[in-house]
Parts: structure tokens; sequence; C-alpha cells
């Protein structure tokens, strides 16, 4: 028996639609960053990029559990002495950029290489319901029915 490895022209890449609605950010990040990768296929390769397409739109909405959005700091350094500067997810999901804290939860979770730099090209985050790639046909994914903890509503935690 053979180890299958798959090759570049074997991969089929699918476009998936993930509304953010309500979803916690750390459990729609793990999902995003599976099929980015390519392991929900059966054909998946460590050192081939074999993900496909992910959409998300309404990342504004997206909630965090427990007291995350005070609590939680994101770090950054302009570069300079005493540069550092740091967020809290409320800040953030308030301020120009609300998609920013996904994109940072995925990345975080997909590997630190060229491969990994490739698979987050496929990744088009959008704060509102509207977004270029309806001529790709996504398939509507809904991630909220795979499991009740994935979504919850703001106002009640």
């Amino acid at each position: 028996m053979k180890t299958f490895s798959a090759k570049p022209k074997d991969i089929q890449r699918e476009w998936y639609l993930i509304d953010a609605t309500d979803l916690v950010v750390g459990r729609l990040a793990t999902e995003v960053s599976k099929i980015l990768r390519g392991k929900n296929k059966p054909i998946f390769t460590p050192h081939i990029d074999t993900g496909d397409h992910v959409v998300i739109i309404n990342a504004e909405k997206a909630v965090f559990t427990g007291n995350k959005t005070q609590n939680k700091k994101y770090y950054r350094h302009t570069g300079y002495p005493g540069g550092i500067k740091e967020a809290t997810p409320a800040k953030i999901l308030s301020g120009k950029k609300p998609e920013k804290v996904l994109e940072l939860a995925i990345k975080r979770m997909i590997t630190r290489n060229p491969l990994g730099t490739q698979m987050m090209t496929k990744l088009k985050i959008y704060a509102g319901a509207e977004h270029p790639h309806t001529a790709q046909n996504p398939k509507p994914l809904d991630l909220a029915e795979k499991n009740p903890k994935n979504k919850r509503v703001a106002a009640n935690d």
C-alpha cells in the first residue's frame, strides 16, 4: 500500500461563504483555518496548499465569550524604541478595520512560513454584508448549526 501525496494538478478549489454574525471568534477561526489548510479534504497533504477559498462577511458582528472584549490585548510594535502599542478587541471592532480581529485570530492558527502566507491569500474578510465575490458562486457554510456553542447572542453573555 502506498501513501497518497496530492499534486497541484489534483486540487479542486471551492469557495465558501461564512456569515460571522453572532459567531464566537475563536471557534470561527479554527474552522476557517482548517478549510484554508485543506484538512477538511481527503487529499490533504501537509506540504501542499490543498485548501479552499473562504469569504467571511459581517466580521464586525463576531463576538467573544466572557470578558475577552475588554481583557484580551493585541500588541504590535512600530519599530521605534518604546513603540509598543496595545489594543483591545472592543477598540478594534469599533474602529476603522473591525475585520482585523478575525484576520489576526485566523493568521495565528496558520503555519508561519511561505505556505502559510499562500494560504492566507485565499481568505477574504469583509466588515459588512456585501462582498465582490458573487461571480465565484461561494457555497454558504453555516457553522452555527455544526455546534450550538459556535453561536452566541452578544446581549446575553
